[in-house]
């Protein structure tokens, strides 16, 4: 096998080596034990007695909330809101998993923000699933022409024979009318695998592509499918595997890796899956989020024959756990968020998971420039407590201004003017937050909050009226 090289820092000696089958407990990683990212999931007359905090300066100064809107019951139930999008003016949001999920996605009209209106559900037709993430793209292919919606869709129990009609994968639907949103297809995975975690869909010319992030894929088909796969949904109604990869063919990674323990050089054993995957505006470059193995990037402007080209790398006594990433400054600089919730580990720092600024200007190198903390990375009670409430989750940038999302600390804006040295300016913290995703928007930030619903934040002059 022609293997790739990938870079990890190897310099710190003495470290512990951990059994093939006992990797240090790393957050969001559905094969160890830890705690649960549920929440209380509020009622709209309970979020209204709800307050906030909120502190800022420079293009931030203004930022605050203009609404806060829980979920409309589906089916008579409470769901919780997961990851947030917006397209035409319209917010689309997922669901995670109280109450049983099975929540689809939401969509909100965001005509006056300040009063965002739930217009339509939609992908909660398979049984026993949830819908974390939706992205929304304007798509014109010789098949379809309009605002094709992709959305990730996972078993909540993985193949489960007492639920043998649910299944994990892409759903495919029609938003041109965001009223009245239709399906067009779905790409279905193996029910042994989970489902597809976190996607994104972009286009190259005429064509329309869903990369996909189906975590462990390859661990539970051993080696069939992969956890990293490029699907044409150009016709959305019949989805077309065009490309999966493996892991094994990176120079440090051998041959009988089982899809998820990695023996690495620096003496752990990590885990290695693929949570989350974006690509630039022109869909030539993927940034493929692996866990342990950092942030892999590859060439994808031949989608049927990527190129890997590099990935970060971390120090020996740093966790992985490659959750997201975004870009900057015109693709060269890339932005690479770790959620770790259990701060403490033999041979590791004692840390919540922080944020990590890379030049990428030649993609085969990735350098690092800076890490990001805050107030909660490393206020760790003795003995320590594993909680995603102090982790950082995920970034999005607009302009000079990189968005975090923090579960309990809310939404930070730091200023990465210069990303060798960035800046705290602002944060929104909701009172009993738990926010999971952000989305900059025309003049506001959407968040979306677990427990909470869709918070709206104005910023610079909005001159929306909001709830005080």
């Amino acid at each position: 096998m022609n293997k790739k090289k990938i870079f990890i820092n190897t310099t710190l000696a003495g470290i512990l080596t951990f059994s093939a089958f006992s990797p240090v407990v790393f957050a969001h990683d559905a094969l160890e034990e830890g705690v649960s990212k549920e929440a209380y999931v509020f009622d709209q007359e309970s979020i209204q007695t709800l307050g906030y905090s909120v502190n800022g300066q420079k293009n931030l100064s203004f930022l605050r909330e203009a609404a806060a809107v829980q979920l409309n019951e589906n089916n008579g139930v409470q769901n919780n809101m997961a990851d947030v999008y917006a397209h035409k003016g319209f917010a689309y949001t997922g669901t995670h998993t109280a109450n049983g999920g099975n929540g689809g996605v939401r969509v909100f009209d965001l005509k006056d923000p300040s009063n965002p209106v739930e217009v339509s559900v939609f992908a909660d037709e398979i049984p026993n699933t949830w819908q974390e993430k939706v992205i929304v793209k304007s798509v014109n292919t010789p098949h379809f022409k309009g605002d094709l919606a992709a959305v990730s869709l996972q078993q909540t129990s993985r193949n489960n024979a007492n639920r043998p009609n649910s299944y994990g994968g892409v759903l495919l639907y029609d938003v041109t009318d965001p009223y009245n949103p239709e399906r067009l297809g779905f790409y279905q995975l193996d029910r042994k695998i989970t489902g597809t975690h976190e996607l994104y869909l972009t286009t190259q010319g005429n064509r329309a592509l869903v990369l996909a992030s189906n975590p462990y894929a390859d661990y539970y088909t051993n080696g069939e499918q992969k956890d990293f796969q490029i699907i044409d949904v150009s016709n959305p109604s019949d989805p077309e595997l065009l490309w999966q990869w493996d892991p094994r063919e990176l120079e440090q990674i051998p041959d009988n890796f089982n899809g998820y323990h990695w023996h690495a050089p620096d003496g752990h054993t990590r885990p290695v899956f693929n949570h989350s995957v974006i690509t630039d505006n022109n869909a030539q470059y993927a940034y493929v989020s692996m866990w342990d193995l950092g942030t892999v990037i590859f060439d994808i402007k031949d989608p049927e024959n990527p190129v890997y080209l590099g990935n970060t790398s971390y120090r020996p006594d740093q966790k992985g756990a490659a959750h997201s990433a975004a870009l900057a400054k015109g693709g060269n600089i890339l932005i690479e968020t770790r959620e770790v919730a259990n701060p403490v580990g033999a041979g590791y720092e004692s840390a919540y998971g922080y944020t990590r600024i890379f030049d990428i200007k030649d993609k085969t190198n990735p350098i690092l420039l800076s890490e990001f903390t805050t107030e909660l990375t490393f206020d760790i009670p003795d003995p320590a407590v594993s909680t995603f409430a102090k982790t950082v989750h995920d970034p999005k940038v607009h302009g000079n201004t990189l968005y975090l999302s923090y579960y309990s600390g809310g939404v930070v804006g730091v200023d990465i003017t210069d990303p060798s040295n960035p800046k705290k300016i602002a944060q929104y913290v909701p009172d009993q937050g738990n926010v999971w995703g952000v989305f900059v928007d025309r003049n506001y930030v959407l968040a979306s909050d677990m427990g909470q619903g869709l918070k709206v934040l104005l910023k610079n002059n909005g001159n929306s009226h909001g709830r005080n």
